[in-house]
Parts: structure tokens; sequence; C-alpha cells
């Protein structure tokens, strides 16, 4: 399992060219959506909705705001990953009220923890809490690529964007919500010579300090 894990991220690229005739399965469009409500997030709040889009017109459109990268028109489908507007005293309740319905704990032995939460973000200026969330955003990309490259989706994460566009175009303001990643996934095009090429690493002896 190990060596098969370690030939699969191999196997895994950026992809530049996708088959647009190529359409993920509801099972694996699925598994992608599962991944990404498991992703790890900072004290479990989950601070991350995902906009999926299969619409072929909407994906077109997002083209010219994507610098003019095509993958985003010719994938199977667009993943949007974005980061709530707002994480105050009562989302931060809501979610304690998750911990207490799934896990039956007693809010007694919750409530320290949600308290200094509470007063943790109340301190926090809304710069630093967006910055935060963003990086909940790419731990969550981080993962749904891996997982990409376990069921054999082929993935192209994409920062070059205009997320105020993006957000626009998707209407995310009305949801509460802002586009900080997107993420290009479908099925490689047998033409894209980029998935031939070996990949470019510094080396595990480079990369590796052991202690």
């Amino acid at each position: 399992m190990i060596s098969n894990t370690i030939e699969k991220l191999k196997w895994r690229y950026a992809t530049k060219k996708f088959d647009p005739s190529k359409i993920l399965s509801e099972e694996k469009l699925n598994v992608l959506k599962e991944s990404f409500n498991l992703t790890a997030t900072s004290y479990g709040l989950q601070p991350l909705k995902m906009v999926v889009i299969s619409d072929a017109r909407l994906k077109s459109e997002l083209v010219p705001l994507t610098m003019s990268q095509t993958q985003v028109r010719d994938a199977s489908h667009v993943l949007v990953l974005c980061t709530e507007n707002i994480v105050d005293k009562k989302y931060i309740k809501q979610h304690f009220s998750r911990v207490e319905a799934t896990r039956n704990t007693p809010r007694a032995i919750l409530q320290p923890f949600e308290l200094f939460l509470v007063d943790e973000f109340s301190e926090k200026n809304p710069e630093d809490i967006a910055q935060w969330m963003a990086k909940q955003a790419y731990i969550a990309m981080g993962n749904l690529l891996t997982v990409c490259a376990l069921e054999d989706i082929d993935a192209c994460p994409i920062e070059g964007f205009e997320p105020q566009k993006y957000d626009e175009i998707l209407q995310l303001r009305s949801l509460g919500l802002r586009s900080v990643l997107v993420l290009a996934v479908g099925y490689r095009d047998e033409t894209d010579m980029f998935s031939q090429l070996k990949k470019v690493r510094r080396g595990v002896g480079n990369v590796i300090i052991e202690m």
C-alpha cells in the first residue's frame, strides 16, 4: 500500500489539458465531496465551503477570470474553495452544538473550550481571521489533491484567478462566502505532453531533516 501511494503521487501532476469528453462519475464526485467535508481544520471549526461547477456555460465564463486558463472550461468539474465571511460567537456556538449532538458530550464539558474560542476570535481583527481561514482552504486543497491521485482523478490547482469577479459571477456574497482557491478536476487529454514529464523535486535527502 505504501509503495502504491507513492506511485499514485508520482502519477499526479498539475494537468494542463483536460479531455472535455470524460466526465467524473457521481461516485467519484461524491468521494471528493466527502473528502472535502472530512478535511482537517484548525479547532475543527471548518470555516469552508466548496462550490462544485459542472455547467458548461458557466465554466466557459470563468476562463477569462482565470488568466485564460482553459482547464476550467475543459475539466469535468471546477471546485471553488471558499471561506466564510464571518466566524463569530454565533458560528462558534453552532459548532459546539454539533459536537454536543454528534458525540452526546455534555455542554458543561465543552463549555470551557467554547468560551476560550469565543474570546480568542473576539480579539482577532477581521484580516487575521480571513488569513487564518485561507490557510484552512490550502489544507483542504492539499487533501483533495492527494485524494484525486489515489482515485485516479486528474487535477489542476489554481491560484491565478480573480476572486472578486468569481464572487460576483457565482453570487458568493449573498451566501456569506468568498473564493480563495480553484481546483479543476477530470481526466487528462492524451495529448498533454506534461503528463509524460518527470517530476522535478529537490529530493528526500534535501528536504527532510532527521533529528
